[in-house]
Parts: structure tokens; C-alpha cells; sequence
């Protein structure tokens, strides 16, 4: 896509998602850098790229890099795209950008000086039927919006013994749930509905405070077929599961549920806005389709059809109706709205993809949700207290 290469950092499970969307818009990848030679290697061999990076300095000095991707665990995300920022580079980066507001407040200043386009991948904005719920949202169709509930739940840490990198604080920050999938929740309908929360009260949890930790960091994603790996215990302090009430400025109020430890839920993100006007209702587990509700009228239920959604939603769909899309179309279209903005060389403020400003207010919102939980008040999420 107009002639920019990219490099992805990170090899796990998102990093060839990356690899994979790119290539689909014709973006041409570069080269791949895991956590280790040996890592960058065999994932360079299996993604068909030509390049395995040694290291960031390695990459960054590849001057036919044009956009790098981070995927890489959480705690990592600040060094390295300042990194690549300061090398010129325009950025890509997984959720959280940042470990803390202080962090992505500078990401968000050092991307604005140095003029380059940086980009947060809340991807399920992407879903042709979200892209149509906020059309319809932001038309006034709903009118008055009253409340925006939901959830957003897993099962993939359910046992005692499921275990990842995720789960301990110093490399993946103080929240757990919330932060990993309740942020995708927060920013999907705060993009939708167009409203600026308030305040918040949390109530979290801890399911299992020991987990089976494997020997030699085995996965839980990457779990051998060889059987049962030995393993030691760890004590975890960030949360499986949890409650947010939300307040938003203008009135409405909210509720938001997070869990990794729903069993059967293998990734399901729900949600329901309600307005004087009517209601939108969508489930991830059916993302072509959008429920709307009417007092007065037989409620409604729209399939995703390009030839019947809005104009900007029809722009999100690549199939005709009738041809599902799923979780793989929303990284392409995420990462096509980014490099379109890129070769366009529009100013920030009209980026079409969640930008450093996104993330920031994400990073932001969460630190005011862990406080409220640790404090047992609500908290206001500017300023003073609530």
C-alpha cells in the first residue's frame, strides 16, 4: 500500500496477526524481531519474511522500515515505541500503549513533535456493524442516550493452573482484566456513543490469588501436547474479574463486566446502548449482525450488507452480504484507515484509526478504575474526587 514497508516487533500470537493483515492490504513486511535471535528466526521462517532482526537498534536502523508495529508484552511498549519514534518511524502499537498515564502523556508529546503518524489497535472499532452502530449513535437516531451496559468475557484463565505473562503486574501493569480486554470494551463504546466518562466505581477480583506457574514460562497459549509441565506457584495480585460503574458527562450512567475466568466464553464482548429514541444491542460472537430496539415498533434485527449500511460502514466491508467477516477483517481495516492516513499526510486531529490520544485516555481511565477499586469510592476521572 502506496510503497510503505513495515516491520512487526513481537512474535506470539498477535504478531502474525499483524503479519497477516499487512500483507492482505499489500503492505510489504520487512522483517520480524521476536524476544530473541533464535525467536526472531524461526518466526521469520515461518511467516515467509526475509528479515530476522537481532535487536530494536537492528530494525530501527533499517532506513527501508517506514512503520513498525508493537506487539510485544505490555511492559515493553514505551521503550520501544519511543524508540522508534525518535528513529523516525511511524508506530503501530498494541494496547496498553503505556504501563501509566505519565508514560503515554509523553508518547502522545513525542509523537506530535516529531510530526509522525502513532496509532493504538483498538481493532473491534473495525466490525463493519460497530462502524454502522456509531453512525446510527452519533445521527441522533437513539436520541437521548440513557445507559450503555455490557461485558466482556473469557475463559482462558479459569483453571488455577492457566497461566501467561499477562497475569503478574510487573510485566503487564496493576490491572489485569480490565486493562487487557475491558479496555477494547471502553473504547469501542466511548467511540460509538461519542461520550467522555466521568467518574467510576469499581469493584475487582481475584479468583485464584496462587496459580501453577510452568518451569521455563510455558504458556498457556502455548501449551505442549507432551502433557502436564512441572510447575511452580506464584501469587497474583491482579485481578480475573470485575465490576465498573460508569458516569458520563451529560447524565448517562453505564455498567461494565470483565472477566477472564467465564467458563465456555472463549472471547465474547457485549453490549447494549440505550436512548429516548431506541437501542443497539451487539454480541462479537455474532459480529454481522446489529439488534435494534423500538418502543413503538417491531424491533429490528440488520445483517451486515454493504448495500443496506451506512456509507462509512459499507466502506469497512470487503465481502458482499452473505459472506461473513470476523476478527482477522478488523486488523485490515484498522491498519488500511493508519497507512491511508500515513501516504495522505493529513494533520493528526483527522486521523481515521484510535491514536496515542486514544491510548492515553485508555491508560488514564484505568488507573482511575484501580484507585475507585482500592479505595472503594468513586473517582473522578479528571481533577478532584467525585
Amino acid at each position: 500500500m502506496h510503497g510503505l514497508q513495515a516491520a512487526v516487533v513481537g512474535t506470539g500470537f498477535i504478531g502474525p496477526v499483524h503479519v497477516e493483515a499487512l500483507r492482505r492490504l499489500c503492505v510489504n513486511v520487512r522483517g520480524v524481531l521476536g524476544s530473541s535471535g533464535d525467536k526472531s528466526r524461526v518466526a521469520a521462517a515461518r511467516l515467509g519474511v526475509d528479515t530476522a532482526y537481532a535487536s530494536l537498534e537492528a530494525l530501527l536502523a533499517d532506513d527501508q522500515v517506514d512503520v513498525v508495529h508493537i506487539t510485544s508484552p505490555n511492559y515493553l511498549h514505551h521503550e520501544q515505541t519511543a524508540a522508534a519514534l525518535r528513529a523516525g518511524k511511524h508506530v503501530l502499537c498494541e494496547k496498553p500503549l503505556a504501563m501509566n498515564a505519565e508514560e503515554t502523556a509523553s508518547l502522545v508529546a513525542l509523537a506530535a513533535e516529531r510530526g509522525l503518524a502513532a496509532g493504538v489497535n483498538y481493532n473491534i472499532r473495525f466490525y463493519p456493524i460497530c462502524v454502522e452502530a456509531r453512525e446510527r449513535a452519533l445521527s441522533g437516531s437513539l436520541g437521548d442516550v440513557w445507559s450503555v451496559v455490557g461485558s466482556y468475557v473469557q475463559d482462558w484463565l479459569t483453571r488455577p493452573t492457566d497461566y501467561n505473562w499477562r497475569v503478574l503486574a510487573d510485566r503487564a501493569g496493576a490491572l489485569r482484566a480490565v486493562a487487557d480486554i475491558g479496555t477494547h470494551w471502553l473504547d469501542l463504546l466511548l467511540h460509538i456513543s461519542g461520550l467522555e466518562v466521568e467518574a467510576v466505581m469499581a469493584d475487582l477480583s481475584t479468583v485464584h490469588p496462587t496459580r501453577r506457574r510452568p518451569v521455563g514460562e510455558v504458556e498457556t497459549f502455548a501449551a505442549s501436547a507432551a502433557g502436564a509441565p512441572e510447575t511452580e506457584p506464584v501469587d497474583i495480585d491482579t485481578e480475573d474479574q470485575g465490576s465498573v460503574l460508569l458516569r458520563f458527562r451529560g447524565g448517562a450512567h453505564g455498567n461494565l463486566w470483565v472477566s477472564q475466568t467465564t467458563p465456555g466464553r472463549k472471547n465474547c464482548l457485549r453490549f447494549e446502548i440505550a436512548g429516548s429514541g431506541g437501542s443497539l444491542a451487539w454480541n462479537s460472537e455474532n459480529p454481522n449482525e446489529l439488534w435494534m430496539g423500538a418502543r413503538d415498533e417491531p424491533n429490528a434485527l440488520m445483517l451486515r450488507d454493504p448495500s443496506l449500511l451506512s456509507g462509512a460502514a459499507a466502506g469497512r466491508a470487503s465481502l458482499p452480504g452473505g459472506h461473513n467477516e470476523g476478527f482477522h477483517d478488523t486488523f485490515k481495516e484498522c491498519f488500511r484507515a493508519f497507512y491511508e492516513h500515513i501516504a495522505s499526510v493529513a494533520p493528526a486531529e483527522d486521523a481515521a484509526y484510535p491514536t496515542f490520544a486514544d491510548g492515553h485516555r485508555e491508560v488514564a481511565l484505568c488507573e482511575a478504575i484501580l484507585r475507585s477499586h482500592r479505595e472503594q469510592r468513586w473517582v473522578a476521572t479528571e481533577g478532584d474526587n467525585a
